[in-house]
C-alpha cells in the first residue's frame, strides 16, 4: 500500500506542468489562531462536526471522511466561511497518539485526502492537535483552473526535535 501511495504522490508531482506552478503562486496558509473555544461554544459563521443542516447539505461535508478515516484519527473540525481578510478554510483537530503513530507518507495521505475533500467546496486545511500546535497545511489557489495546492507537514522525530518539510 506504501510503494502504491508513494507512485500515486511521484506522479501527481510530476503532473504540474513547471511553466504552470512557476507563474501561479499559492498563498500561504492562514496565520489566524485556531479557536478551540468554537466546538462548545459555535457561532453561526463557523461549521463543526457536530453541526448538522436540517434542511440541505451542510458545506463543507466532512462527515464522511470523519466516518471512514483510519484510527480515528479525524476527532473534530471548525469550518471558517471566506472573508474581506481570508479565504475560506477547515482546522481539522485530530488525535494526537495517532496522529503521531503514523509514517510521514500516512500523514500525507491523510492531509491530501482531506484536503482534496474541502478543496472540492473551495476551503483550504489546516491540521491541528489540541495543544494548538500546526501539524499540516493543504493550501491552494483557486484563481487557476484546476486549483494549484499545496501540502506542508511538520515532522517530529521520536525524540521531540521539529522540521518542516
Amino acid at each position: 500500500m506504501s510503494f502504491s501511495l508513494l507512485l500515486t504522490i511521484t506522479l501527481s508531482a510530476l503532473l504540474v506542468p513547471p511553466s504552470l506552478a512557476q507563474t501561479s503562486s499559492i498563498p500561504s496558509p492562514s496565520s489566524a489562531p485556531l479557536e478551540l473555544d468554537l466546538l462548545t461554544k459555535p457561532k453561526d459563521y463557523v461549521i463543526t462536526a457536530n453541526t448538522i443542516n436540517p434542511v440541505q447539505l451542510t458545506v463543507p461535508s466532512l462527515w464522511w471522511a470523519q466516518q471512514n478515516s483510519e484510527k480515528k484519527l479525524l476527532d473534530n473540525w471548525i469550518a471558517y466561511p471566506a472573508s474581506n481578510k481570508e479565504p475560506a478554510r477547515v482546522d481539522l483537530i485530530v488525535n494526537q497518539q495517532i496522529w503521531s503513530l503514523l509514517e510521514y507518507v500516512e500523514r500525507y495521505d491523510f492531509v491530501n485526502r482531506l484536503g482534496s475533500a474541502a478543496r472540492n467546496f473551495g476551503y483550504n486545511v489546516r491540521v491541528f492537535n489540541y495543544q494548538k500546535e500546526p501539524l499540516a497545511t493543504y493550501t491552494c489557489n483557486f484563481s487557476t483552473s484546476p486549483a494549484l495546492c499545496s501540502i506542508q507537514t511538520n515532522l517530529k522525530n521520536k525524540i521531540g526535535l521539529q522540521r518542516s518539510l
